[in-house]
């Protein structure tokens, strides 16, 4: 048997991938995080399959209904939202996998800050405006963060950045990007990406805390911060520029008048 770890993406059922949905429909058991994986991906789960929500269980109680079905030989579908790379807390059961010698394999998800940024129909990544995308959180009550990973010091990059898990925190990030970013550098708070109740909250470094609070938000939102965000007077890349040439496309040569 094998346990398949995937992606649902950031809430949209139709963001799921073909793949994911395809092992989803075929496996006798499945686990799902059922906080923020929408109802409707599990139950495409076949008719008679153990489906069970991990939201409440701990990862000793995870690794019980894996194993009793490793016992049976059944395929699990362990689905968790976004993709389980990020935040997904599959390491550790990858871990205990190992241990017991039971195979597994990993189907990515849609990211939330991509799916961010297709709703907002907009690029992270502007020629000469940002060219780096980060992706973190800040140290609440989950792990803490490592050294050298702080908002102090990954804002020096100016890089975009894509805060996770960190909504009750805006009054720290503010303090802590103010000083490399400015006050007034947009900051677009994104809520439930994909789900019905999707909602995007903008603002400045200054002014997001107060409209988070107006809003009543706790739980579920990505903060992305940097000036590439409503930046419109950029230069166009050089991918599509006329005298640009590249393997795929090598300029023509004029040819030379015969006389």
């Amino acid at each position: 048997m094998t346990v398949h770890f995937i992606g649902a993406g950031p809430g949209a059922a139709d963001l799921i991938t073909v793949r994911g949905l395809k092992l989803i429909q075929s496996c006798p058991v499945c686990l799902y995080a059922g906080s923020l994986v929408p109802e409707e991906i599990v139950k495409a789960a076949p008719e008679g399959a153990r489906v069970v929500d991990t939201a409440p269980l701990h990862l000793d109680q995870i690794i019980d209904e894996i194993k009793a079905a490793h016992d049976k030989g059944q395929n699990v579908a362990r689905v968790h939202s976004g993709d389980p790379s990020l935040y997904g807390a599959i390491a550790e059961q990858m871990r205990r996998l190992d241990a017991l010698g039971i195979d597994y394999d990993v189907i990515p998800g849609v990211p939330a800050f991509a799916a961010a940024a297709a709703a907002l129909k907009t690029e992270f990544t502007l020629p000469e405006i940002a060219q780096t995308v980060i992706l973190t959180r800040t140290s609440m009550q989950a792990s803490a963060m490592p050294e050298g990973e702080e908002l102090e010091r990954l804002g020096a990059s100016k890089a975009t950045l894509a805060i996770h898990l960190s909504i009750r925190n805006l009054g720290y990030i503010e303090r802590a990007l103010t000083p490399h970013y400015g006050p007034d550098c947009p900051v677009i708070v994104a809520y439930r990406v994909t789900w019905p109740d999707q909602a995007f909250l903008h603002g400045t470094l200054s002014t997001i805390a107060r409209k988070v609070r107006e809003a009543k938000l706790t739980r579920t939102a990505l903060i992305l911060v940097g000036p590439v965000l409503g930046h419109t007077d950029f230069k166009d890349s050089a991918l599509y520029h006329v005298d640009h040439e590249h393997v795929l496309r090598v300029k023509k040569k004029s040819k030379k008048n015969p006389k």
